[in-house]
């Protein structure tokens, strides 16, 4: 579940002058700052919290002793890996409709079949790599060109997915900080009023959005390209996808948990989406590290062997084995692909000499 922020601007206007003339504050900031400033600030922000997670997650591990994670990992029973397994296959089911959502967008269509292995393996591989808009839009355009898709019209996808992934995100923390935020309080130990005024606003931003879109196109400029942002409808179909996916996956983590930890699902959805937040935030693949230390230091009731050990599964489960999965698909696709091509280059060879 992972994208990086671009200097955005943003017009109501339906022609390209008016998107063009008007400039945001961190392009004027751009102006200001020396060429390149903001993404030397950004990377040693993102250093600098990896560098963070590591001393903590460090710590972490020189107290839990290796033979507790190996027994940990033996006492979880065939029925809570089956689970994780389903809840995995669900979210990446979801993720599919984030590029279904987008394709709509973009007014481009596609068969069903080959927008489920985009997204899938677009995903499986950037979770695991890393650099989602470079990795993702790499696999998204190898398999989008077979049905004629432009690098322009993928890299559309690729910019609509990634709103649609922190619509999703931006929704779910919202309403788990208002849902749960008795049990959160108990975890963080702010006032309960302080979680759910934060939710309420959290939730009025979304709802400013959605109102903000549905009022007149709106359209934004990536890079000098301007692309129309999705209107009401889609945007509500994005929040739902977007939740669908948060929600299975947290759950695929949630059934690997020892019986020890004492939290809900809504609370432990807010600190699962939490997590995936700073480890976006540091660029690392899939937020390994900065997620797990993050979720350590989080989940109360139950020894830290156990709960790293429901880690590790889950890190396999939902991240190796589906990037095992999609590049053996992708293999077999291009082998099977490749064939097709072999046997029609000599079926007409043959049918040449015959006449």
């Amino acid at each position: 579940m992972m994208q990086e922020d671009e200097d955005l601007a943003i017009s109501s206007q339906p022609g390209l002058p008016a998107v063009v003339a008007r400039k945001t504050f961190f392009e004027a900031l751009r102006e200001r700052l020396p060429r390149g400033a903001l993404h030397i600030l950004g990377a040693l922000a993102s250093v600098g919290l990896f560098a963070l997670a590591a001393s903590i997650l460090a710590n972490v591990l020189s107290t839990i002793s290796f033979a507790d994670v190996v027994e940990a990992v033996k006492g979880t029973s065939a029925g809570q890996i089956f689970a994780a397994l389903l809840f995995t296959a669900l979210s990446y089911v979801a993720l599919t409709g984030y590029d279904i959502s987008a394709l709509r967008q973009i007014r481009c269509s596609a068969p069903y079949r080959v927008v489920a292995l985009a997204s899938f393996a677009s995903y499986a591989i950037a979770f695991n790599l890393g650099f989602p808009i470079v990795t993702g839009a790499a696999v998204r355009y190898w398999i989008y060109a077979r049905v004629r898709m432009t690098a322009l019209q993928v890299a559309n996808v690729t910019v609509i997915t990634g709103v649609t992934f922190w619509l999703g995100m931006t929704a779910v923390i919202g309403f788990t900080l208002v849902k749960a935020a008795e049990p959160l309080a108990g975890l963080d130990h702010l006032p309960v009023a302080m979680h759910m005024a934060a939710g309420v606003l959290v939730l009025a931003g979304v709802a400013g959005y959605c109102a903000w879109v549905a009022l007149e196109p709106r359209r934004i400029r990536l890079r000098g390209h301007v692309l129309e942002l999705p209107g009401p409808g889609s945007t509500l179909a994005q929040l739902a996808v977007g939740a669908a996916d948060l929600c299975a996956a947290a759950a695929a983590l949630y059934v690997l948990l020892p019986a020890g930890v004492d939290l809900n699902f809504m609370a432990f959805l807010a600190v699962y989406v939490f997590a995936c937040i700073l480890g976006v935030i540091s660029h690392a693949p899939g937020g390994i590290g900065v997620f797990e230390a993050t979720m350590l230091n989080a989940l109360p009731g139950a020894s830290q062997g156990s709960v790293l050990a429901a880690l590790l599964l889950f890190r396999v489960l939902y991240y190796f084995v589906p990037f095992i999965v999609a590049l053996a698909v992708l293999g077999a696709d291009e082998g099977r692909r490749r064939w097709d091509a072999l046997r029609e280059a000599v079926a007409r060879i043959i049918e040449n000499r015959a006449s």
